[in-house]
């Protein structure tokens, strides 16, 4: 039985997220892992490097999987390309180690969330950013940003309020860039709670905004509770970017 690793890239729009639930169809892994036992003849089930949630993109999602077959990487690469939807694309397919696993084996993964920060719409990217048409300071997320970093218990961003699993990560990075009216926020950790990015962005722009000081930051950690938080940011801006192994 032969280990590959899969990258993938997706348009999340009219997807239910990546996992599986049960007979609800829609989601990413349903696609893939049909596609694959369709294409090998045999069952096939795939591993993420972490999920996403409904509407959630993908510049690059790591998989792997386990089958038995004598085709090359060069060809199975070339049929799952062949069948895919167009919202789905395969960037990559190698054979890894027996021991490789897309999630376990994954030490740090990157996402990056858009803001199309201007009064003026732009049809070309709704799909693709949050507008928010108000100003924004982002000196002054970038002071909250710094109080995020490190390893903290995260508990209040995320949205399950009752985690029997630790809620304690830890931020490597948070840049924030603008270019024109395009800002750009990534955050870079070893792990993610479920709807983590997005609180920290709906967070951070209250503070952009002046609902909040960046002061608030050390507050809400210490609350472990989701309401003392911001808003969650919309799924449609958010894309999960990049994994390191």
């Amino acid at each position: 039985m032969r280990n590959f690793r899969l990258c993938l890239c997706y348009d999340g729009g009219r997807y239910r997220g990546w996992q599986k639930q049960g007979n609800t169809g829609g989601t990413i892994q349903e696609k893939i892992e049909a596609l694959l036992s369709r294409l090998l003849a045999q069952p096939v089930e795939v591993a993420a490097s972490g999920r996403t949630d409904a509407g959630v993109h993908a510049r690059r999602q790591t998989c792997s999987f386990r089958a038995d077959t004598d085709l090359s990487c060069g060809e199975l690469l070339a049929l799952i390309r062949r069948h895919l939807p167009e919202d789905i694309g395969a960037l990559s397919l190698s054979e890894a180690d027996s021991r490789f696993h897309a999630r376990l084996s994954c030490r740090e993964k990157s996402y990056v969330y858009f803001i199309w920060n201007s009064p003026a719409p732009n049809v070309f990217y709704r799909k693709y950013s949050y507008a928010w048409p108000d100003a924004l300071d982002t000196a002054a997320m970038e002071q909250a940003a710094a109080l995020l970093l490190g390893r903290h218990d995260f508990r209040s961003f995320c949205s399950v309020t009752k985690m029997k699993k630790s809620t304690v990560r830890e931020l490597r990075d948070i840049s924030i860039t603008r270019q024109g009216p395009m800002l750009r926020i990534r955050f870079t950790g070893n792990g993610f709670l479920y709807n983590m990015v997005r609180i920290l962005v709906g967070t951070l722009l209250e503070v952009g905004s002046g609902q909040r000081s960046p002061g608030d930051m050390s507050r809400i950690l210490e609350a472990r509770d989701r309401q003392a938080a911001g808003f969650t940011a919309p799924a449609q801006g958010l894309f999960l970017w990049e994994q390191k192994y």
